[in-house]
C-alpha cells in the first residue's frame, strides 16, 4: 500500500509541476504576446514594444527557461521519490 501512495505522491506532484509550467507558458506567450499586447505597446525594448517582442522572443526564451527548469524539478522530484537514472 505504501509503494501505491509513493506512487501516487510522485506523479502528483509531476502533473503539478507541468501545470504550473504550462500556465507560465501560457501567460507569456498567449496572454503577454496577444491578449495583453495593446496595454504593453507603451513599453520599449529593443527598440520594440514589449507585445511583440513577448510574441517573438520572450515567449521563446521564457520556453527555454522552463525546459531547464522543469528537467532541474523533475531531477529532484526523482532523487526525492528514489526513481532516479
Amino acid at each position: 500500500m505504501t509503494d501505491n501512495s509513493q506512487s501516487n505522491a510522485y506523479w502528483a506532484a509531476n502533473k503539478r509541476i507541468i501545470g504550473i509550467s504550462l500556465v507560465i507558458w501560457f501567460i507569456c506567450s498567449f496572454g503577454f504576446g496577444i491578449l495583453l499586447r495593446p496595454m504593453l505597446s507603451g513599453i520599449k525594448i529593443g527598440g520594440t514594444d514589449l507585445g511583440f517582442w513577448f510574441a517573438q522572443q520572450g515567449s521563446i526564451l521564457v520556453f527555454l527557461v522552463l525546459i531547464f527548469t522543469y528537467a532541474w524539478r523533475m531531477n529532484r522530484l526523482d532523487r526525492e521519490h528514489g526513481v532516479e537514472e
